[in-house]
């Protein structure tokens, strides 16, 4: 969804949906709200527009603006050239040599005096000398990024300084897609008055979903170096710097880049599903469990600025939550004791970090006086021969005692479990005295249990004269508490829909009464609603060791097991990929009725069917009117249902086009159902970080760019693995990624959607079916195409990776079809051919009837969606680099003419793609807003990845060339293991240069 744009300026972004609309947030006219509070001058508004924006977002690079960017690029770069001349003078030479070339072919591309150079460095070049020289761009471009992020916040730091003049007139930053621009756009444009705007912020939720989904290429012992790079960087901007402290900060930086460059950055075996979730705890733990309360404390005075009122204290309109440890969708690893172990984990962690801030808010508020009827209840109630004056105190020690309870029973749990090593990986809660007397105590499970004596606290805070402590401490435990509860993130559970059809399918044939399985999809409903609907379980659960059952059916029954002992919050959704009935949804309710988790207990989980290919979603309004008659589910659902919808294996399906265009259809449709049964449906977007994966670099223009009537205030998305980094790898940056969702949802309420035409849709059809065609007729008819794949990509060569803990294919033994997006889409990227992202696109846009062709154009003049989906397609046919793709075919396929003649063909579509959106547009695919966001920054790094492609090149041929290892001396089994770590780095290193991966 939102890739490299976070925390920079995004002038691209359109102020409202309407036709021929000016795109710009900020207009000319006077803005009441740039007025300095309390006298002093008025702030222009051409002073706020006129404000530098960082390298992502421009065409040039500005001399003034980002010569600091330059410099820092500059002196990391020298440090990192005193390391490797320290270890290998010979590979800073080839280094430098190689990034000399690319960055005479950045200046000029077609310059193939250069290119041609890169290719004999590449090819002369000894296994030793590519490790080096991988390692050293890869790195580098590592730097450069560090350095980028570090000068975006930078940026608008100082564009807010500007703006803001003499005073600050609200803590968010004046940009077009933060919540401030939007409230003062919607209020300068009387599109809304302020309570109409207040009343659907408070009302609104952003829900993101962290993944595992294997796309971050870094490990992150070394992330957090690179972290630490950005914070050393900051610190050398500070004007009061001391001397000394400037040089110890230069020292830090030296010494981090030292140990960067000694660390192995390969991962040496496949991470665990533990290890996953690990990561996705330390992104909360170390970042957003800060960064949460911060950016509310800001929405909080903004609101007060802007709106006249300030945001009640429970409001929160962001959520987190996980697949990681739930997430079982081809991935034999994760196991239901693997799902236990990480709820438990996660329950541990969530009860040390609150034990730490009650510690903090202790020491605070030793307050002896002035108490609430309500609070000196509360205190009464608690027996314990200290604080007796000090009432808070007296609350808070007897909440810390049941906290470090809640950590005990979580660590005798994982003890238990035989992972105690768990146990000394957080904040400790004290030494052993401090457990004395806790034996009658009872741990805090529930985040009522620890809310309530909280909200009493704060109450009598405010109504004894002590707001302003009231807004302090508390005030954040209180929302952090909203937030993260007492489990830290809810986990959602993802299984597939078959494993339930053969689940119940040998339960029906236990019990004699058929085979599920062969039941057409009425006598399946018809068998299911009566067993929904009956007292009478299918069998008795705690039997279920003594039955029979095949493994794989037994393992996706002990999840429901699993699933219905865990504690109270723990888990979220419960997601069926591959839905495509409504029998497949009514099966996960049966299946959770036999275990307990039925709708009076309230254990039931929301379940939620994924659709995801093309098939799916044009029959997903169907599955819903179905499910909407089903009494049992009307009950169970409560007026709402959710919806996921698929965007990586949808563009994989059916091309990006076919995908686009379904899943607005299906969209539309299933809100139509929705709205006849009076069931509202909130949509869960799969979203990856690519364009081919439904990612897009403006994510205020995309989420104002979804069809009519399918957000209203509530959305849903999926974060994953590289885009988890650069979205909330520092708090700077996740304070920028939490406003730009929570601006963009809001407005997205008030903006006036255009409406397609009944002509824009026959139109959009015939692009669709015709794009679709074209897509498959090459992926899936060519029989030359999976032979061309394999040997013109890396896509065999990416399992030595090690980035995720499940497979890249659902089914082992498949080909393409089983494959997962993100390899397909990793595969392309770091060929530069970006061929999913593309591929149908030019057929599908291409018109031979006049008239067709003019609708096209007006289309893309008058339709937002329409001109969102060209756009992003333009941008990335702005990334591939037809002498790179090329070099991979001339090196690396076979001498067959009907092999090579194949990637003529597909630079031959592409040409015609990059035509079509030409035609479409009225202007060159490197015009569009999109492409602003990347140009300048391509241009810094084309120089280190041209030079990596071309060195990957070479070694994918001396690679397989080499063949099997059994048949290889020790010697050449050595030198093909060097060339495999060279390998690794190659791909880590246009993964960085390229901002993404899968």
């Amino acid at each position: 969804f939102c890739t490299s744009s976070v925390g920079s300026s995004s002038s691209s972004v359109i102020s409202s949906f309407k036709p021929n609309q000016k795109l710009a947030f900020v207009s000319k006219s006077a803005n009441p709200l740039l007025h300095v509070v309390g006298g002093g001058d008025t702030i222009t508004q051409e002073e706020v527009t006129e404000t530098k924006v960082p390298i992502s977002d421009a065409t040039e690079i500005d001399e003034v603006s980002d010569v600091r960017l330059m410099k820092d690029i500059e002196m990391l770069s020298d440090m990192l050239a005193e390391v490797v001349k320290k270890e290998s003078p010979h590979w800073h030479e080839l280094y430098m040599e190689l990034r000399k070339h690319g960055m005479e072919r950045a200046e000029d591309p077609d310059n193939v005096e250069a290119f041609e150079k890169m290719k004999k460095l590449a090819f002369d070049l000894s296994p030793e000398d590519t490790y080096g020289v991988m390692r050293t761009f890869a790195l580098a471009l590592n730097l450069v990024n560090s350095a980028e992020v570090h000068h975006r916040l930078r940026v608008m730091r100082s564009n807010e300084l500007r703006a803001a003049g003499n005073n600050h007139i609200g803590p968010l930053p004046m940009l077009d897609d933060s919540v401030r621009g939007t409230i003062e756009t919607m209020l300068e444009d009387k599109e809304a008055t302020k309570d109409e705007i207040f009343n659907k912020l408070i009302n609104q939720k952003v829900e993101i979903v962290l993944t595992a989904h294997p796309t971050e290429v870094n490990r992150r012992t070394l992330l957090r170096k690179y972290r630490n790079i950005s914070v050393f960087l900051d610190a050398l901007d500070r004007p009061d710097i001391h001397p000394y402290e400037k040089e110890e900060t230069l020292n830090s930086l030296r010494r981090t880049i030292a140990a960067i460059w000694g660390s192995d950055e390969i991962r040496r075996q496949k991470p665990t599903p533990q290890q996953e979730a690990f990561g996705g705890h330390a992104v909360i733990a170390s970042v957003l469990w800060d960064a949460v309360p911060a950016y509310l404390r800001k929405l909080d005075a903004q609101c007060r600025v802007s709106l006249g009122r300030s945001l009640p204290i429970d409001v929160v309109p962001i959520k987190f939550a996980s697949w990681i440890g739930g997430d079982r969708d081809g991935n034999p690893n994760v196991t239901p004791a693997v799902t236990k172990e990480v709820v438990a984990h996660q329950r541990l962690l969530a009860a040390k970090l609150f034990l730490g801030e009650l510690n903090e808010l202790y020491n605070e508020l030793a307050i002896s006086s002035r108490f609430s009827e309500e609070l000196e209840v509360l205190a009464d109630t608690i027996d314990d021969p200290h604080d007796k004056i000090e009432k808070y105190r007296r609350i808070i020690g007897h909440l810390r005692r049941r906290l470090a309870k809640t950590v005990k029973v979580c660590e005798d749990e994982l003890q238990s479990l035989g992972k105690s090593d768990y146990i000394y990986t957080s904040t400790s809660v004290g030494d052993s005295k401090s457990m004395i007397g806790m034996e009658d105590l009872k741990p805090i499970l529930e985040s009522s249990e620890l809310m309530d004596p909280l909200m009493v606290m704060y109450d009598s805070l405010l109504k004894t004269g002590f707001e302003l402590v009231a807004e302090g401490r508390i005030s954040d435990i209180i929302r952090r508490l909203s937030i993260f509860g007492m489990t830290l993130v809810p986990l959602d559970i993802r299984e597939e829909s078959t494993r339930h059809t053969l689940a119940l399918d040998a339960i029906t044939q236990y019990l004699g009464v058929g085979s599920y399985k062969d039941w057409d999809e009425k006598a399946r409903l018809n068998w299911l609603q009566a067993e929904l609907s009956s007292r009478r379980p299918l069998f008795h659960t705690e039997d279920l060791e003594k039955v029979t059952f095949d493994k794989d059916v037994r393992k996706t029954l002990d999840v429901f097991k699993m699933a219905s002992l865990l504690g109270p919050g723990s888990l979220g959704a419960y997601v069926i990929s591959q839905a495509q009935t409504a029998s497949d949804v009514l099966a996960v309710m049966l299946l959770q009725k036999e275990f307990g988790m039925n709708p009076e207990n309230g254990k039931m989980m929301r379940v939620v069917p994924l659709f995801e290919t093309l098939n799916d979603l044009v029959n997903a309004p169907d599955v819903l009117d179905t499910l909407f008659r089903v009494p049992y589910h009307i009950n169970a659902a409560k007026g709402k249902m959710e919806v996921m919808v698929g965007y990586s294996d949808s563009a994989k399906d059916a091309g990006r086009l076919a995908a686009c265009w379904a899943l607005y259809n299906s969209q539309e449709k299933m809100v139509k159902v929705g709205k006849k049964f009076n069931m509202q449906l909130n949509f869960f977007h799969g979203k990856g970080g690519t364009v081919s994966r439904g990612g897009n670099p403006a994510l205020y223009r995309a989420i104002l760019s979804h069809p009519p009537n399918t957000i209203n205030g509530q959305f849903r998305v999926t974060e994953q693995g590289e885009m988890i980094t650069q979205n909330f790898g520092s708090p700077d940056i996740a304070e920028r990624t939490l406003d730009i969702y929570t601006a963009a949802v809001l407005r997205e309420a008030f903006v006036e959607h255009v409406e397609p035409t009944e002509a824009w849709r026959n139109q959009m059809q015939r692009v669709s079916d015709v794009s679709c065609a074209a897509y498959r007729q090459l992926v899936r008819e060519e029989p030359r195409f999976v032979p061309y794949f394999r040997q013109a990509t890396p896509e065999l060569e990416l399992g030595i990776l090690n980035i995720g803990s499940r497979p890249a294919k659902r089914n082992p033994k498949g080909g393409i079809e089983s494959l997962r997006a993100i390899p397909w889409t990793f595969a392309w990227t770091q060929t530069r051919t970006h061929l999913s992202a593309w591929l149908g696109v030019g057929e599908g846009l291409t018109a031979e009837d006049e008239n067709d062709q003019k609708e096209l154009k007006e289309m893309y003049q008058n339709w937002p969606w329409f001109r969102e989906v060209v756009d992003l397609i333009g941008m990335i046919l702005s990334k591939t680099d037809f002498s790179i793709s090329k070099n991979y075919d001339d090196i690396l396929v076979d001498k067959e003419e009907a092999l090579l003649s194949l990637g003529d063909e597909v630079r031959e579509k592409l040409v015609l793609t990059r035509q079509s959106v030409v035609d479409v547009s009225g202007s060159d695919p490197g015009a569009g807003p999109h492409v602003q966001l990347l140009r300048r920054s391509s241009k810094i790094r084309h120089p280190y990845v041209d030079s990596i492609n071309v060195v990957q090149a070479e070694l994918l041929k001396e690679i397989r060339l080499m063949g099997d290892d059994s048949k290889l001396s020790p010697e050449m089994r050595r030198i093909k293991n060097v060339r495999k770590d060279a390998l690794i780095c190659s791909i880590s290193g246009i993964a960085q240069g390229m901002k993404n991966s899968g």
